[in-house]
């Protein structure tokens, strides 16, 4: 159990699947958590759930003045800021010949401009509270080119590299900063792929099933807590063994 007492967190995109997930699990470690959604529905609910530990901000993280009011309620409600996830993404799958230059730049906004926004937003707070942690969702595709992913890639690649170049630089300041790149995980984000979880219900992976958003928050409660204190710069997959390389289920083989 990774321990996270005492601990600030703002969670971006945490309405609802992964971002939620971890949500739950900081709360649940000790953390007290900052919500940020643009869905405020969900994420009002998911905050009212955990009581006293969360609050939730209305949130569009390709804003550099809407992360100036999310980092605000953040020291307004809890004094102090420890970790940041940028989890927030918005995902299209096509053709890089189908792709418009205004898609394209609709998914960088969000999935890398806005976490650039994010951690720039908290140096500052993190330096004060003498370092913090920066968690940055990326993706397996991130981490290998996929047909068919050529927008969501680069925002990907993109937050890959970006993470780099902030452990490099905020270092010194004791905030460290690494990514998680999750393969196929059951969340509503891929919902539309019909995806199932259980035994077999991904044959060409190694572990041979869909990953769960709560495995993803696990890998993400580990790099915020003290536990992960001298790691920095480093990629986690949490992919089911999906970057290992190509594997073949026994039957093919």
């Amino acid at each position: 159990m990774t321990d996270l007492t005492g601990k600030v967190a703002l969670i971006t995109g945490a309405a609802r699947g992964q971002g939620a997930a971890e949500a739950r699990l900081f709360a649940a470690r000790g953390a007290s958590v900052v919500i940020t959604d643009v869905l405020t529905e969900q994420g009002g609910k998911l905050a009212e759930s955990l009581g006293s530990a969360a609050i939730f901000v209305p949130h569009d993280v390709s804003s550099a003045a809407g992360w100036a009011t999310a980092v605000d309620a953040a020291l307004d409600a809890f004094g102090r800021l420890d970790v940041l996830v940028n989890n927030a993404a918005i995902y299209t799958a096509k053709a890089l010949t189908d792709t418009t230059a205004d898609e394209l730049e609709k998914i960088l906004r969000v999935n890398l401009v806005g976490a650039f926004h994010g951690i720039q937003a908290v140096v500052g707070p993190m330096a004060q509270a003498g370092g913090g942690s920066i968690v940055n969702i990326s993706s397996q595709a991130g981490l290998e080119g996929l047909m068919g992913h050529a927008a969501y890639g680069a925002s990907k690649w993109g937050l890959r590299g970006l993470t780099k170049t902030a452990a490099l630089e905020l270092g010194p300041a004791a905030i460290r900063v690494n990514s998680v790149h999750p393969g196929p995980i059951l969340t509503p984000m891929i919902g539309h792929l019909g995806l199932h979880s259980g035994p077999g219900s991904f044959p060409t992976l190694p572990l041979q099933r869909v990953g769960l958003p709560e495995e993803v928050a696990a890998a993400v409660a580990f790099l915020a807590s003290d536990a992960a204190a001298y790691i920095t710069g480093a990629e986690l997959t949490v992919d089911g063994g999906l970057a290992a390389g190509k594997f073949l289920p026994p039957d093919m083989q």
